[in-house]
């Protein structure tokens, strides 16, 4: 096999790496590389194929054409080569190892000719991945999980399709295993039987992310996100969601280059760029007259797994040739479907080898008619099932019964809330289950230290039709709906601090069945109460995962049942949850207004001061959000006053952070730092967080507006390290949307103090964030700050377009918080593109709507503003400028905003000079640059200083 077709001909370029393999030359950073004869064959060979696997074969054979040798050499000339490149140092990555298949190239390539020949990208912010434990052994699957594992680097997406209980997950959790180190550990697995919504199938797969869903479209956020990406999707049972399951596999294939696609299901999803493998049942020895020989007959899989597992239960006996034809009688009716296979192996121990197989021949020919239309396959599991059932003592069925209603995982202590009853003690139900699960009626799933506990699909689903009694059903929806709001009133507060793959998965299980039992309960009106009571606790979690649009979704649901049951301070938990949810996905709409405005009235008239004040926040918010300064600063200072009569930190907290809040947008700097500062004391541990009901943690948003408080008060050091300190305290969160906030505040100080690199390393991240999470305000913003920065790089007509299409969003959505300072830029924008006639409108509509809605901050940078117009404009007017300046350093004077008065102390200054008053400008200027303690290096402050050096330099001549 030739490696060099394609290598050859053209230099490659990987990292810092140039391979020109023509000239067996590796050159980094334009130095050549010492590299043996051997390694630089190995590299040249992994290069031409990049993200396919070589075997240990066939790169021995191109290293060592002429000779043989052992596998040791290749491992030394691989360590050397990997040595050479520094693969697994600071992050680089280039070679990975599939045991028992070879290596694979799968760092990021490109040609010196050509365009990007792979888009292997480093998967820098993916969490740890998730994958359940794998099998010890498999039996019978090698030669497919080898083929599966080269198509499925070659062809990105491969879907196993198959029966069910064929194995399908088995060997995709197998393959994720085996390509883990070429995925760099990222690989998750996203386990769909738990849905029952096909409408959350691309939440369900955000979650596991830990992305944020804050819209009705989650999946343009995920493939956003996943565009790129180098990773590892395993879509697990996608045959009940299955329109739902394809249309968003299609997409990532087309829109995500480096997302590789892992599905399987009872049948194809049929969509473009799939590729289907069938996954068929185990070999069984042949129905032969003449009966083989043991030796034979355990050669075939199916016959090896039934000897397995029958053994691993108990079971002891010799494989002579006359049980070796049993067996291979029992797997030829099984039809060589695994799961069949292993229920019918369990059952040996207890019954002996020709009795399991009478029961069955017996069983399965009683299931038979009636299900002639169904698939043969899809028959024999049915039977076998039908046959296990049977063979269960009737508190075994009782119990196995009862475990159906969860979702996906459950724990020992959930199974109990739900089995034990006056006939099943709690030490009843240990041991019961312990039977089910040595009997594989119930599947095993350790968790550390814990042991997790699930019934397969087909096995849940046979279960729950079993189940004839229908007080029993709803006595059970009853109580698993008890069980999970107990659990998340337990749980609730730990929701926030979760921000691993395999922290949200145990959660995310627990989830399930919240979701499940949110669906029960509100299908009959006898359990809509405890669905109310269930969504009231539910809300918050929600709220805190940022699943905003399906926490709408129930608060809706459950305010509907209302009419009928329910408490007034339930009405008001629903209310303002769904307010804040529909704050965030659907801006400042009246329904968020509506439904926040009724949760404060009922809070008002029932609940307790905390209640109010929780509800106070996202008022408070929403008025922000949607420019309405005056009325939020109403709120802040309500919220301020109930928090007084609270023993509650983080309520105390969250007033301080409220009330610093608009009095920083108001204008009064001094009081909103006292705020601010208070809000950020350090307290001890809180039993709750402020993400459970605002969405957010309300102290990063302080900590990002003390910063912007602290440079206008001309503290620019101590405002930047509070910048900093704010910025990787809402990273460690691992909270989109309060990253994102504080993101938002970064980026406008930084452009306030000139640092353009920096703020384009924000508004880049921002952006970033924005687009994975599905945050349209906060992208309007971002694409409204990259227009600014185009401004001030000279691009002014690239800059007006920018932030003349985000103001224009941000106007629709509303979202007004930041609007002012966008139409300040935009002026700026206006006035060096020399559209006058524009920035003269807008600075003046924008003073008028400063005016009325009572973001004062900005007052005295739009009366600079304006008098620099009138200076600029082809009809200069200085009488005009020096009254704008003015009255700009004298808002500034009483505000305490230092940098905005020595920004119009400066431009006056020069006015002055330009009409040669050399001593006025001297005497404005030089009290104000004596002042400078800190930020020294800051744009506006070396525009003061600059200029007073130049007024110091006349007078003196």
């Amino acid at each position: 096999m030739s490696y060099e077709t394609s290598s050859s001909a053209n230099e490659i370029i990987f990292g810092p790496f140039v391979l020109a393999a023509g000239k067996r030359l590796l050159s980094k950073d334009g130095a050549a590389v010492q590299l043996g004869a051997r390694a630089l064959d190995i590299l040249i060979a992994l290069t031409s194929c990049p993200n396919q696997i070589i075997s240990k074969r066939d790169l021995l054979a191109h290293a060592w054409p002429d000779a043989t040798v052992e596998e040791g050499s290749l491992r030394f000339h691989m360590a050397n080569l990997r040595k050479a490149l520094g693969d697994g140092r600071e992050g680089a990555r280039y070679i990975a190892t599939l045991p028992g298949r070879g290596y694979c190239f799968v760092g990021p390539i490109s040609t010196a000719n050509g365009p990007s020949a792979q888009h292997g990208k480093n998967p820098a912010e993916i969490t740890h991945a998730n994958l359940p434990s794998r099998l010890i052994r498999m039996v019978g699957r090698d030669n497919e999980t080898r083929s599966l594992s080269t198509k499925l680097i070659a062809k990105r997406f491969v879907t196993i399709a198959g029966a069910g209980g064929i194995g399908k997950t088995t060997i995709a959790i197998a393959l994720g295993h085996d390509l883990y180190e070429s995925f760099a550990g990222a690989v998750y697995f996203i386990d769909l039987g738990a849905l029952t919504d096909p409408g959350l199938v691309a939440t369900t797969i955000a979650s596991i992310l830990g992305l944020s869903v804050q819209s009705d479209d989650a999946t343009s956020g995920l493939i956003a996100y996943l565009a790129d990406k180098r990773i590892l999707l395993i879509l697990d049972t996608c045959e009940h969601v299955i329109e739902a399951s394809a249309e968003l596999a299609s997409r990532i294939y087309a829109d995500a280059p480096d997302a590789h696609i892992l599905a399987t299901s009872r049948e194809a999803l049929r969509v473009e760029g799939e590729h289907v493998h069938i996954l068929k049942s185990l070999a069984c020895p042949p129905d032969d007259r003449q009966q083989l020989p043991a030796a034979i007959s355990r050669t075939f899989p199916a016959t090896q797994l039934f000897v397995e597992r029958a053994s691993s239960s108990g079971a002891q006996f010799n494989l002579r040739d006359t049980e070796a034809a049993i067996i291979a009688a029992i797997c030829r009716k099984l039809d060589g479907v695994p799961l069949a296979i292993e229920l019918a192996a369990a059952r040996v121990v207890g019954l002996g080898l020709e009795r399991t197989a009478a029961l069955l021949d017996n069983r399965l020919a009683l299931s038979w008619p009636g299900q002639r239309s169904a698939p043969k396959r899809h028959q024999t599991l049915q039977a076998t099932l039908d046959w296990s059932y049977q063979l269960l003592s009737p508190l075994e069925r009782k119990t196995l019964n009862r475990l159906a209603v969860f979702v996906g995982d459950f724990t020992i202590e959930a199974a109990m809330a739900i089995v034990t009853s006056p006939a099943i003690d709690e030490n009843l139900v240990f041991s019961l289950i312990d039977s089910l699960v040595a009997k594989f009626m119930v599947a095993t799933a350790p968790s550390g230290a814990t042991m997790r506990y699930r019934l397969l699909d087909t096995t849940r689903a046979y279960a729950l039709s079993a189940n004839n009694d229908e007080d029993e059903k709803r006595e059970l929806v009853m109580r698993h709906a008890t069980y999970y709001l107990g659990w998340l009133e337990e749980t609730g507060t730990e929701w926030p601090t979760l921000r691993t793959a395999a922290q949200r998965t145990l959660y995310l299980a627990g989830l399930s069945n919240v979701r499940a039992a949110l669906e029960s309960c509100f299908g009959t009106s006898s359990t809509a109460e405890v669905g109310i009571r269930l969504t009231v606790a539910a809300a918050p979690v929600f709220l805190s995962m940022s699943l905003l649009t399906e926490c709408h979704r129930w608060t809706e649901r459950a305010l509907l049942c209302l009419e009928f049951v329910g408490s007034e301070r339930d009405r008001m938990h629903l209310h303002a949850a769904s307010g804040v949810s529909l704050m965030f996905t659907r801006g400042g709409q009246d329904a968020a207004r509506v439904a926040l405005n009724r949760s404060f009235a009922i809070a008002e008239q029932f609940g307790t001061p905390l209640d109010q004040l929780q509800v106070l926040g996202p008022l408070q918010m929403f008025h922000l959000r949607t420019g309405a300064f005056k009325t939020a600063l109403g709120y802040a200072k309500h919220c301020s006053n109930l928090a007084g009569t609270l023993d509650d930190q983080v309520s105390i907290s969250l007033a301080h952070s409220l009330m610093g809040i608009s009095l920083h947008l108001g204008g009064h700097l001094d009081d909103a730092r006292i705020e601010l500062e208070a809000a950020l004391q350090p307290r001890s541990r809180d039993s709750h967080s402020t993400i459970i009901y605002l969405g957010f943690d309300g102290r990063i948003l302080a900590g990002a507006i003390l910063a912007r408080n602290l440079w206008l008060q001309g503290f620019g050091d101590q405002a930047l390290e509070r910048l900093r300190l704010t910025i990787a305290e809402a990273a460690d969160k691992d909270h989109p949307l309060t990253l994102s906030i504080a993101l938002i505040w970064a980026a406008s100080l930084l452009l306030w103090t000139g640092d353009l690199k920096g703020a384009d390393h924000y508004i880049d991240w921002l952006l970033s964030r924005a687009e994975s999470h599905a945050l349209g305000p906060y992208l309007a913003v971002a694409r409204g700050f990259q227009g600014e920065l185009a401004i001030r790089l000279g691009h002014a007509e690239i800059g007006v377009e920018s932030l003349q299409e985000a103001l224009e969003k941000l106007h629709a959505a509303p979202y007004e918080l930041l609007t002012t300072p966008l139409n300040i830029a935009l002026v700026q924008g206006f006035a060096a593109a020399n559209r006058f006639t524009e920035a003269f409108s807008l600075v003046d509509a924008t003073l008028r709507l400063v005016e009325s809605r009572g973001d004062l901050c900005y007052m005295p940078e739009l009366l600079r503003m304006k008098g620099n117009l009138h200076l600029t404009a082809p009809q200069v007017r200085v009488d005009k400028a020096k009254l704008c300046l003015q009255s700009s350093l004298k808002l500034s004077q009483r505000q305490g905003a230092y940098a905005w008065e020595l920004r119009a102390g400066t431009d006056l200054a020069r006015l002055y000079l330009g009409r040669g008053d050399t001593g006025d400008a001297l005497m404005l200027l030089q009290p104000l640059c004596e002042r400078v303690v800190e930020g020294l290096t800051t744009t506006d402050v070396r525009a003061a200083t600059g200029l007073l050096a130049t007024l110091q330099k006349n007078n003196q001549s």
